[in-house]
């Protein structure tokens, strides 16, 4: 059901001090910070040949990050972001198998202007899953 990873996901307590690092001292192509308020992020992509990494920073107080970012003030990995042909599909497989697909199994739009979702970390390893529906 999967197919190919499309991000991994750091949340950054400096958004431009983070993409300096890629750009400057990786020399990695990375984008302009886009704020995404359904989300409650900014964000930063680092377009790598095989993948991307997603810098997020939070949008406001309320921002599902920031409490990451509370309790982990340094940053780190938030999640991995696996590509879906069809997320209504995925999502009734997980379902079906028992999984929680959060945000009542209902996909949002994500940074790349596609559906997306995500898995409880209970039911995925301990690691919060985004996946995202491309053509």
């Amino acid at each position: 059901m999967i197919g190919k990873l499309n991000h991994v996901a750091i949340v950054v307590p400096d958004l431009a001090a983070a993409s300096a690092i890629y750009r400057e001292g990786f020399g990695a192509d990375v984008s302009e910070p886009k704020d995404l308020p359904a989300q409650g992020v900014t964000t930063v992509f680092v377009n790598l040949p095989n993948t991307k990494i997603e810098l997020l920073h939070p949008l406001g107080e309320n921002s599902p990050v920031a409490k990451f970012l509370a309790g982990n003030p340094k940053g780190g990995m938030h999640h991995v972001c696996y590509e879906v042909t069809d997320i209504h599909a995925a999502i009734a497989k997980l379902q079906a198998d028992g999984m929680t697909v959060l945000g009542g199994g209902k996909p949002s739009i994500g940074a790349h202007g596609l559906p997306v979702v995500f898995l409880h970390p209970k039911d995925a390893c301990g690691t919060l899953v985004e996946l995202e529906e491309v053509a």
